[in-house]
């Protein structure tokens, strides 16, 4: 296998009246075909090169959003719950995970008082839950849990495309314990805190958009998931529904372009957050974080 870079640590922006802190809780491996979808291995490759068995590193990276009310998680890893058998097919490497990540910076899972759902895959709720003496139970204990209905049904009403996707032991047991707030389309958390739906990867996945001090950043989730996602047709073969995608995915990268939005990659194992640009023709980024 080749040798991977990453980079775990946590990374604290201050954003005008807010602080955005992006946490890692561990890295995994997808395989590469699937995560570029219909672009040719001899050109992925050269971005994302894969191991013996075709998976490329990726990392996960929830963000932390704090202001005078209150402190926001988008996302929250894949937790521990994972069987051997799992974490061999997906390389799961929790060395270092959510829990170092938050000490690093001051902070616990007892601090966060809400978590946002971008979407309900293992790979970005899987740390909502932990099991404790035989009992699943919320990772979070102060916290609510913001879903999208929309999202919840497909999760609990899956079918042969999605079904690996979704664990119901993620996510059930936090509507169980009476922690889920469900949302029904697209708001605003928080002052200069928007929700926002794209579709695509899954029919109800969302991205956020944190404006304040008259700048604003974007976490895509897997809308773009790594830099190596920044060309418009570069679409994970996961998306459901992909020219929905594409179609988003063009305007989203457009406006940060354009408006020199602030792009936080999700899965990158390098690059937690950075400047999309153009020159001559050529779409890379500026590394921020």
């Amino acid at each position: 296998s080749p040798p991977q870079k990453t980079a775990l640590d946590s990374k604290k922006l201050a954003w005008g009246d807010v602080q955005l802190t992006s946490v890692c809780d561990g890295l995994l491996r997808f395989d590469g075909g699937a995560m570029f979808g219909i672009v040719p291995r001899l050109l992925w490759e050269k971005q994302a090169p894969p191991d013996d068995r075709n998976r490329i590193q990726l990392a996960m990276r929830p963000l932390v959003v704090e202001g005078d009310w209150g402190r926001r998680m988008i996302d929250c890893g894949i937790g521990d719950k994972m069987d051997e058998k799992k974490c061999d097919i997906y390389g799961i490497d929790r060395t270092r995970h959510l829990d170092h990540a938050l000490a690093d910076v001051g902070l616990s899972a007892g601090s966060i008082d809400y978590v946002l759902a971008t979407h309900l895959h293992f790979d970005h709720i899987g740390g909502a839950t932990v099991r404790q003496g035989g009992t699943l139970t919320p990772r979070f204990p102060n916290a609510k849990y913001l879903i999208r209905a929309g999202e919840w049904e497909d999760a609990n009403d899956p079918h042969e495309r999605n079904r690996a996707s979704y664990i119901p032991d993620d996510f059930v047991p936090l509507r169980r314990a009476g922690v889920v707030e469900f949302h029904g389309g697209d708001f605003e958390l928080q002052p200069g805190v928007q929700v926002v739906r794209t579709g695509g990867h899954t029919g109800q996945h969302q991205i956020v958009y944190i404006q304040s001090g008259g700048k604003t950043a974007v976490f895509a989730a897997d809308l773009i998931p790594t830099t190596a996602h920044v060309q418009d047709p570069w679409i994970m073969g996961y998306d459901l529904f992909p020219m929905e995608t594409l179609e988003v995915k063009k305007q989203v990268i457009r406006g940060a372009i354009t408006d020199e939005h602030l792009i936080f990659f999700e899965h990158d194992p390098l690059v937690a957050a950075g400047y999309i640009r153009e020159r001559n023709g050529r779409r890379y980024v500026e590394q921020v974080l």
